[in-house]
């Protein structure tokens, strides 16, 4: 997992084996995605808002 910059999200890891993802948010739930294509796990990281970035892009799209 890696600490990120965000109100929001709290921790980001990913498996490019797998392509699965998981996101632990400052709440403390955690919640895992499928099938997430590398440059979205980069841009993710990359985000200037990783809270937005994650409502507009991951939310709702990786589910497994």
């Amino acid at each position: 997992m890696i600490r990120v910059s965000s109100s929001a999200i709290a921790e980001v890891g990913y498996d490019p084996n797998t392509l699965r993802m998981e996101i632990r948010f400052a709440q403390g739930h955690t919640y895992d995605f499928c099938r997430v294509p590398p440059h979205v796990f980069q841009a993710l990281l990359s985000a200037r808002s990783k809270g937005s970035y994650y409502n507009d892009h991951i939310r709702d799209h990786y589910r497994c």
